[in-house]
């Protein structure tokens, strides 16, 4: 068994945590728009204009807070006037990116506005850079945020919505360095600066700007894109062409040519991942320095709009539909990717997990009528606290909390805090796959009174949930800690991921 301490100071805040770190993805990708979120109006699934509603009540229960849509690289072969009008009139198209299927354009601008509106979630357009133009990108923000009378305003009307619809986040095109286009950093630069000019606000409706940023540890991209907005080391406020960049993270346990099962792995293979997984710290340590170079404000944000595990498709099914079961494993993933954007909180302003259901690290799983909610859905559920709430930092004492993966010491036990409306939530996780780990919570400048905690485990890493098996791995209450002067001692499990909530007051 290690041992641990994890300091906290109560009365000492750092920046706010923005919902919009617990964002989502969803793209027109396998089963993920139709069968996932859609099953068209004549399903006997229960639906509201062809929106399936199971998966909508599911994600409410996250408090989903906005939703990234068409893709992904799809977002640059899609042309949104095809999606609009009466579905039957339409035209089709080739997704030649996912499975080479023929695409019907039933899920539309009209259909994603409507499931945001039921999922109470903000939306997030993926405007295509790729093969679009700038008039295109240009008439979609009319279309969809302008009142008055206006050609777009029209057309919409037409199209039987009146008012306009509130849409603040836009993306400048999606992985302009590869499927959005295979472009240079500095013709991509240039582009994000012309197609951001002509994403106009209209009315009240602001956008924020997400230019197509780097991938993994591409610094240069990101100062590419810095460099159009503002100069090295000065203290001028960046240009407002757009609001953020973006970066993308997937976590793998091996080379992209041979990422492993998601469900048939050894200890080694978790290890890997692991270690993986936590080198997201750095690369967003290594973005922000770049930024603030630029930037020492910070007011440009950063945003990692796709992230998550990516292994080998599921043994047959089509491999151009990502569809990969979700483990004990993932769900540490994303446990731990949290403590981290909790911890960038102050530059990184949105993420969203690739993707939402039936595609890679996917909150929700369908087949049929039935529904199951993976092992990462749980470990979005439990730390739903922190949303909008204030970071505190969690200072760890892990000298025996390691193991050795490769050339490499892999600390593992990974936490982080936060305060809100009078209540601390603390997250933390034990990366270890065999040993329990003693954890000691010294808290500081408060008490935490009467408290509350969850526990997500299973008895082995690769356990997960199944139509058949639904509960196989799903939180429940923890009581096997001890409340002591200063705080709380607890014993983690293996591989497991902890919540503990409750009320803060002074120290008598």
């Amino acid at each position: 068994m290690s041992t641990a301490t994890a300091v906290i100071n109560l009365d000492i805040e750092g920046p706010k945590i923005s919902r919009h770190l617990y964002g989502h993805f969803a793209e027109h990708l396998g089963h993920c728009v139709y069968g996932g979120f859609w099953v068209g109006e004549d399903s006997p699934i229960p639906n509201e204009g062809g929106i399936r509603l199971d998966v909508v009540q599911a994600l409410r229960e996250l408090n989903i807070p906005n939703l990234r849509w068409p893709g992904g690289c799809f977002a640059d072969e899609y042309h949104w006037r095809d999606g609009i009008g009466p579905r039957e009139q339409r035209p089709r198209m080739v997704n030649t990116h996912w499975g080479d299927v023929e695409e019907n354009n039933h899920f539309g601008t009209h259909e994603f506005m409507a499931l945001c509106e039921l999922l109470g979630a903000e939306p997030y357009i993926s405007g295509n850079v790729g093969s679009g133009t700038v008039q295109e990108m240009s008439e979609w923000v009319e279309y969809l945020t302008r009142d008055g009378d206006s050609p777009m305003a029209r057309l919409r009307r037409a199209n039987g919505r009146d008012a306009p619809w509130r849409v603040r986040f836009w993306g400048i095109g999606n992985e302009t360095w590869g499927c959005g286009g295979n472009m240079r950093a500095e013709y991509a630069a240039d582009l994000s600066r012309q197609y951001a000019t002509y994403c106009r606000d209209h009315g009240d409706n602001k956008l924020y700007r997400i230019a197509s940023g780097a991938s993994n540890d591409d610094y240069k991209w990101t100062e590419t894109l810095m460099r159009q907005i503002s100069c090295f080391g000065c203290e001028a406020t960046p240009k407002n062409f757009f609001q953020a960049l973006s970066v993308h993270y997937y976590t793998m346990a091996g080379p992209w040519e041979a990422k492993g099962s998601s469900t048939v792995f050894d200890t080694d293979d978790y290890y890997r991942t692991i270690a993986a997984a936590l080198k997201l710290d750095r690369i967003l340590t290594g973005h922000s320095t770049v930024m603030d170079c630029y930037d020492p404000s910070r007011t440009v944000g950063l945003v990692l709009d796709e992230w998550g595990t990516w292994w080998d498709v599921e043994p047959g099914t089509n491999p151009g539909f990502l569809f990969q079961q979700n483990t004990l494993r993932d769900a540490l993933v994303a446990s731990t990717h949290f403590d981290i954007f909790h911890k960038h909180a102050a530059r990184l302003h949105m993420a969203n997990i690739a993707q939402t259901v039936n595609v890679l690290q996917a909150m929700i799983l369908t087949d049929g009528d039935a529904l199951v909610l993976t092992p990462s859905y749980h470990v979005f559920e439990m730390n739903k606290g922190h949303q909008d709430a204030t970071s505190l930092a969690v200072h760890l004492r892990t000298q025996d909390a390691r193991r050795q993966v490769g050339d490499a010491e892999l600390g593992t036990l990974s936490a982080s805090a936060s305060v809100k409306d009078g209540e601390v939530l603390i997250s933390l996780t034990n990366l270890d796959a065999e040993e329990p780990a003693e954890v000691m919570l010294d808290l500081r400048g408060g008490m935490i009174g009467e408290p509350t905690a969850r526990l997500l485990t299973a008895d082995r890493l690769q356990d997960h949930n199944s139509a058949d098996a639904p509960g196989a791995v799903s939180p429940r209450p923890f009581d096997a800690f001890e409340v002591v002067d200063g705080g709380l001692t607890l014993t983690l499990p293996p591989h497991s991921f902890l919540t503990v909530r409750g009320p803060v007051s002074p120290r008598a």
